[in-house]
């Protein structure tokens, strides 16, 4: 019988666990622990004597897993530093800290039952607890377990049962083997759970690439740092590169894309910008953000642009980010100098109608997506209509240089696995990129360069799974584990009591 551990020994290794579960994200999406940390996790939940110690280890293990993965959360802070700086050690720490709650509800859930039965509910309990995460409070959905396979065949699940199903497989594959006692079967469940789904996932590979269309899109990064971005003596300068970077064609492009608030006035106010767009992209299609006043509400929105150069269709983000284009309670928050981070005159944005198809002559039918959005696996479709390709326009200029960026993109990767859709992403820093329906990478711009692709299409795929069933099939899955998990418990307590007799 090992050692109990001392309590500052078992908070090291819960921390450590955590942190090793952070490296899954990108750009280190090195999922060691899977393998590592949720077996050491499930190994400590069943030393717990209550749900009390239960949901302590959980939210000091989701608090490490937080902090090491979105540290970035750091950086819009210091786009202002002189204004903002002083809240970015505390948004972290309340953001880790926060989000950790939602592991302490779940590892909490798991330890009130007994025994073994404890790993088969913390399966069900913890993804629940991360589909609450994704929900309550506007939702916040960034670094689900499931992305910790972004650069492995297993990425491909993401069709078949969405990111919250692969969060639940990824849980199973760290802690279930734990069921067994002795240690050789541990480690041949784990490498054989880890060889299924690493084969499941390379059989939905395709041998050949994805069919292309006659369907070409101009992707345009103007790299605008975002201190200047809105700055009078820069302004002009990188309008005046987005225009270079959209003309001159050497082979014909249907549509030509800038990224989020990428045209740097208000729709309806600047005639002369938007007849300088129209003349760069010649009789071609034209697709940008923008932000729309409406009476006293504003916007951040889509435009498209026919090829007449008339407004053809208009599309407003739906899903705005907390204390970034809007505050709670706002009109407290203002007597404390609280703003949204991106509202330039302090207001901050209002909500459009939702997602929306875009079906315009010319272009195969689109399901737009602003920044934020992509985040959230739901928006990527629409009841009743399928679109042919996504596309994402967003400024991670906010996120910085290192882990931000690549972490939005994984997200947005995961949309079009999940649609069994293509999509396209202009992004104003990077990484502006043409994903393929399996997710894949076809073409991309690096961080913080400025430049342009000319991309093409991809077909799409027959619908999804996922597509069609949406979230039903692993919430089955875990009603039924929690079930199981709740027939054991009696019968371990029956046990541990003629034990004791």
């Amino acid at each position: 019988m090992s050692k109990p551990l001392g309590k500052w020994q078992s908070q090291a290794l819960i921390l450590c666990a955590g942190l090793l579960l952070a490296l899954g994200q990108a750009p280190f999406s090195f999922p060691i622990g899977v393998v590592v940390g949720l077996p050491v996790l499930g190994g400590l939940l069943l030393r717990t004597p209550n749900w009390l110690s239960g949901f302590r280890l959980g939210w000091l293990a989701g608090t490490a897993y937080f902090a090491g993965s979105m540290f970035w959360i750091v950086e819009p802070f210091f786009v202002e530093p002189e204004v903002y700086g002083w809240m970015a050690p505390f948004a972290l720490l309340f953001l880790a800290v926060g989000l950790g709650l939602f592991w302490g509800l779940g590892f909490g859930v798991a330890a009130q039952f007994t025994g073994k039965a404890r790993l088969m509910a913390l399966v069900a309990s913890l993804t629940l607890a991360e589909f609450l995460r994704a929900h309550v409070f506007t939702g916040f959905p960034w670094g689900l377990l499931a992305y910790v396979w972004s650069d492995t065949p297993v990425f491909q699940l993401l069709a078949f049962v969405g990111p919250h199903g692969l969060g639940m497989l990824t849980l199973a594959i760290g802690v279930l083997p734990l069921l067994w006692s002795n240690r050789w079967l541990r480690g041949a469940t784990l490498v054989g759970a880890l060889l299924a789904v690493w084969g499941i996932g390379a059989a939905r590979l395709p041998d050949d690439p994805v069919p292309l269309r006659d369907v070409t899109l101009r992707l345009v990064q103007p790299n605008a740092e975002q201190r200047l971005k809105w700055h009078p003596d820069h302004v002009a300068r990188f309008f005046q590169r987005s225009l270079s970077l959209s003309a001159g064609f050497n082979a014909p492009v249907d549509v030509v894309i800038w990224p989020e608030t990428a045209l740097p006035f208000a729709y309806g106010e600047h005639p002369r910008g938007m007849e300088m767009v129209r003349a760069a992209v010649q009789d071609t299609q034209f697709i940008g953000g923008i932000q729309r006043p409406d009476g006293l509400e504003l916007y951040n929105t889509l435009i498209h642009l026919d090829r007449n150069g008339d407004v053809a269709a208009t599309y407003d983000k739906h899903h705005l980010v907390p204390f970034g284009e809007y505050v709670p309670m706002a009109d407290i928050a203002a007597k404390f100098g609280i703003y949204g981070l991106a509202a330039k005159d302090g207001t901050g944005f209002a909500s459009g109608d939702g997602a929306r198809v875009i079906d315009l002559p010319g272009l195969p039918p689109y399901l737009p997506m602003i920044c934020y959005e992509a985040i959230f696996p739901g928006y990527a479709q629409v009841q009743g209509q399928r679109p042919e390709w996504l596309l994402h326009i967003t400024n991670d200029a906010w996120f910085g240089s290192f882990s931000g960026p690549y972490q939005h993109l994984v997200q947005a990767r995961a949309r079009a696995v999940e649609q069994g859709l293509p999509l396209a992403r202009a992004a104003n820093t990077g990484v502006s990129a043409m994903i393929d329906p399996y997710g894949q990478v076809l073409q991309a711009l690096a961080l913080n360069t400025d430049g342009f692709a000319d991309v093409r299409l991809t077909e799409p795929l027959a619908p999804t799974l996922y597509s069609r069933f949406g979230e039903r099939l692993w919430i089955a899955l875990a009603l039924l584990l929690l079930a199981g998990a709740a027939l054991k418990r009696p019968r371990a307590q029956e046990r541990e009591s003629s034990n004791r007799h």
